[in-house]
């Protein structure tokens, strides 16, 4: 909350914070599980082709025993580079997921709605509390059984703000409300 602490006004008070649900840490996680699938299948698949079928997938060696590790190795390396950048892309997708969650900050002041995101490149969305005409609050089938959801809030002459999954989207929707009445 370093952004929205600095920016504050003298008279002006935190009303509410959002903040990312825990499942997006769940969803960011899986990007390292489906790497990981992704690595075993582009690894195993040549092995299973050159065994049931006999297909050049693999260069024999002498030293070559049954193993499938002795298979794996033997794999043409280009096969290898291509599973290890399979995996590589899932650590990099979710640490970018967590890159933009730790450098998220969303909060309701009595003044306005501040929603900041970036590292070095900052994007600033800031929209007037007198000046929201709308309030609107996406949540699926899962996001009604573990409240997560999107708010989307639409300023006169602003356009919309879309934020990101947030925990307790009503609760966050109300806090807008009651700012609006302070």
């Amino acid at each position: 909350m370093q952004y929205v602490l600095q920016s504050l006004a003298p008279d002006e008070e935190i009303v509410h914070i959002g903040r990312y649900h825990w499942m997006y840490n769940v969803s960011a996680s899986f990007n390292i599980v489906w790497g990981v699938i992704f690595c075993i299948a582009i690894l195993v698949c040549p092995v299973f082709l050159y065994t049931e079928f006999g297909l050049p997938t693999v260069r024999p060696t002498i030293d070559m025993g049954n193993s499938w590790l002795d298979y794996i190795r033997a794999l043409h390396p280009v096969i290898k580079l291509a599973a290890l950048m399979a995996f590589v892309l899932g650590l990099l997708k979710f640490a970018k997921q967590m890159v933009d969650k730790v450098t998220t900050e969303i909060a309701v002041t009595t003044s306005r709605l501040i929603y900041k995101r970036g590292l070095v490149a900052r994007y600033v969305g800031e929209i007037s509390i007198d000046r929201i005409e709308g309030v609107n609050v996406l949540q699926g089938f899962w996001g009604r059984i573990f409240d997560f959801g999107r708010v989307v809030v639409r300023g006169m002459g602003v356009g919309e703000v879309i934020l990101p999954p947030l925990s307790r989207p009503i609760i966050f929707r109300k806090a807008i409300e009651k700012a609006r009445t302070l």
